[in-house]
């Protein structure tokens, strides 16, 4: 398997494979896809570099994007979402496009990320109750919910509300 920064020739592709992978998704709006849309071409909170395809025979079956965010002064990232198609989840394909993005974002000077998801399966990545972490929430963020992972061991505190690029309507 090889994981990669998404190209523009992979938009479309990238696309319909969020929305496959929501399709069926315990908690989703099934807006997914067009939330990448338009993270990818109308946001200052994109970063190339973190918009990553996870692709085994030349074809793409999973999907993670890092964008940017705001707790208080500092600038974090959001994780949202992380797509893996139907037929290729449960083996692994989710915690290497986890582990990777984590990776990149160290090299690019990010101490934290954010993420609504669930709450089995992102504490096996280092990540906990943003509460926990000095993140006050939205009363729509159910806290079980609603996780911060530390990135860098000398990151200084969080503080303050998070704030997402307004491609989120949050």
């Amino acid at each position: 398997m090889l994981i990669r920064p998404e190209q523009p020739q992979d938009y479309q592709q990238v696309e319909q494979l969020v929305q496959t992978a929501f399709a069926s998704a315990e908690y989703s709006d099934g807006q997914e896809q067009t939330l990448v849309a338009n993270l990818r071409h109308n946001s200052q909170a994109f970063i190339p570099a973190l918009s990553l395809v996870a692709e085994i025979d030349q074809q793409l079956v999973g999907y993670i994007l890092f964008t940017k965010a705001q707790v208080g002064a500092q600038t974090v990232l959001a994780l949202a979402p992380l797509a893996v198609l139907p037929e290729y989840q449960q083996q692994g394909i989710g915690k290497q496009l986890i582990q990777r993005g984590h990776q990149i974002a160290r090299q690019l000077g990010y101490n934290y990320v954010l993420v609504l998801g669930h709450e089995h399966y992102y504490p096996k990545f280092g990540y906990q109750p943003a509460a926990s972490l000095g993140v006050t929430v939205s009363a729509d963020f159910p806290p079980a919910n609603f996780f911060a992972c530390r990135l860098l061991a000398l990151a200084v505190p969080l503080q303050g509300t998070v704030t997402y690029a307004p491609e989120f309507g949050l």
